[in-house]
């Protein structure tokens, strides 16, 4: 059975920085394009950053691009989303999906939650003085 589980948020001052880790199970992620969402309270889900199979692709919203970086370590299993100079407006539930990389899921920054088929349950990332 596919799982996703994510980990590594908290609460963290503006300007800090966080690192948070998506580790699959009963799967390789080594074919799986691999992004990251989140959602804020009485907002719509986004995408935060995405990286194709192999890690040649990343596309990051224009809202982190500079702050935070995804990489994945595919012996892991495990894909990262470091995120620095954390702003209260990055606050959110963070979720890692995946998806089986038959397309270029991760070709733009407009990248959807609907091409996505296995999520985690999310972790929360609250940046608070």
């Amino acid at each position: 059975q596919l799982q996703i589980v994510e980990s590594g948020g908290g609460l963290v001052q503006p300007g800090g920085s966080l690192r948070l880790s998506c580790v699959a199970s009963g799967f390789t992620l080594n074919s799986y394009a691999i992004a990251w969402f989140r959602q804020a309270p009485g907002k719509e889900r986004e995408g935060v950053s995405c990286i194709s199979a192999s890690g040649g692709t990343t596309n990051f919203a224009d809202s982190v691009k500079g702050r935070f970086t995804i990489s994945r370590d595919n012996d892991k299993n495990t894909v990262y989303l470091q995120m620095n100079s954390l702003k209260p407006e990055d606050t959110a539930v963070y979720y890692c999906a995946a998806v089986w990389e038959t397309f270029y899921f991760c070709s733009s920054a407009n990248f959807r939650s609907s091409d996505f088929t296995s999520w985690g349950q999310g972790t929360q990332v609250t940046v608070s003085s």
